[in-house]
């Protein structure tokens, strides 16, 4: 399983930020085609990523194309399958397993991205349609598409209620975990550190973000905390020594799920 923490945006019509998003620690850049390009620029913008491909064979990204109901989408998906930087190709607005299937023709991996209210409905046959490595969730188009009211009572409800259903989707499909939204208050590293940390609660793997100063927050929101490997630790050994799947430690019961839950806490810090 890749382990991706964090996903960092740059806008495909500044390549020049491109070399500078690859350093900022990311664990993966995403070059994206879609909502950060003007529709007068797409062209372009395909154009200017190219150039910058050719100059930097090295480098390594995915690409977030147009979604399959714009005009754009077919020769997004000729420019990634041409390009060997592309290493996976995420999809926006995905709703039909028809259009993970015209995207993974490339043979190249596919990040679906959940946000609209047809995508939740069918969410079952994207997450197991083929070629797909991991799904993302669009909170801020799904947002739009349901008309609701941001930062409501409400709004919140039905954004937990989805993650929820991402989240136990993608362990079903055996795909990897999913990456959380981008949090749009680039200043505010506290809401970013909590939001993240929800979503880590709730199994995400990580989050998509907009700034290289957004990477760290993320990276440290899912590192566990010392007394966490401490504790795991301290599990592990214990296990090791008793030879047994079942003891008391602290005075409480630990059993195999515990056991295995402390060995994935000192893997992830590893």
């Amino acid at each position: 399983m890749e382990r991706f923490r964090s996903a960092l945006f740059v806008p495909a019509n500044r390549p020049e930020r491109i070399p500078k998003a690859l350093a900022s620690g990311a664990d993966v850049v995403i070059v994206d085609f879609e909502d950060a390009v003007a529709i007068d620029a797409k062209d372009s913008a395909r154009q200017a990523l190219g150039e910058f491909a050719k100059a930097n064979p090295e480098a390594r990204f995915l690409v977030r194309i147009n979604s399959a109901q714009t005009k754009w989408f077919e020769q997004d998906l000729t420019f990634c399958y041409a390009h060997p930087n592309v290493v996976a190709i995420m999809l926006p607005k995905a709703e039909y397993a028809a259009d993970i299937a015209s995207v993974a023709a490339g043979g190249k991996p596919v990040y679906p991205i959940i946000e609209s209210a047809l995508g939740i409905a069918n969410l079952a046959q994207i997450v197991n349609a083929p070629g797909v490595a991991r799904v993302s969730f669009g909170a801020l188009d799904l947002g739009l598409d349901l008309a609701m009211d941001d930062d409501s009572e409400g709004a919140t409800f039905l954004l937990k209620q989805v993650r929820a259903q991402i989240a136990i989707h993608s362990r079903a499909a055996g795909i990897d975990a999913p990456l959380d939204g981008v949090f749009p208050d680039i200043k505010n590293a506290d809401g970013l550190k909590a939001s993240v940390k929800f979503a880590k609660g709730m199994g995400f793997a990580g989050a998509m973000c907009i700034h290289p100063s957004q990477v760290e927050v993320i990276h440290a929101a899912l590192a566990p905390q010392e007394e966490e490997l401490a504790w795991a630790r301290r599990v592990v050994d214990m296990a090791e020594e008793t030879g047994s799947a079942a003891f008391s430690l602290d005075g409480k019961m630990v059993d195999m799920p515990v056991i295995e839950k402390a060995k994935q806490i000192l893997a992830y810090a590893a």
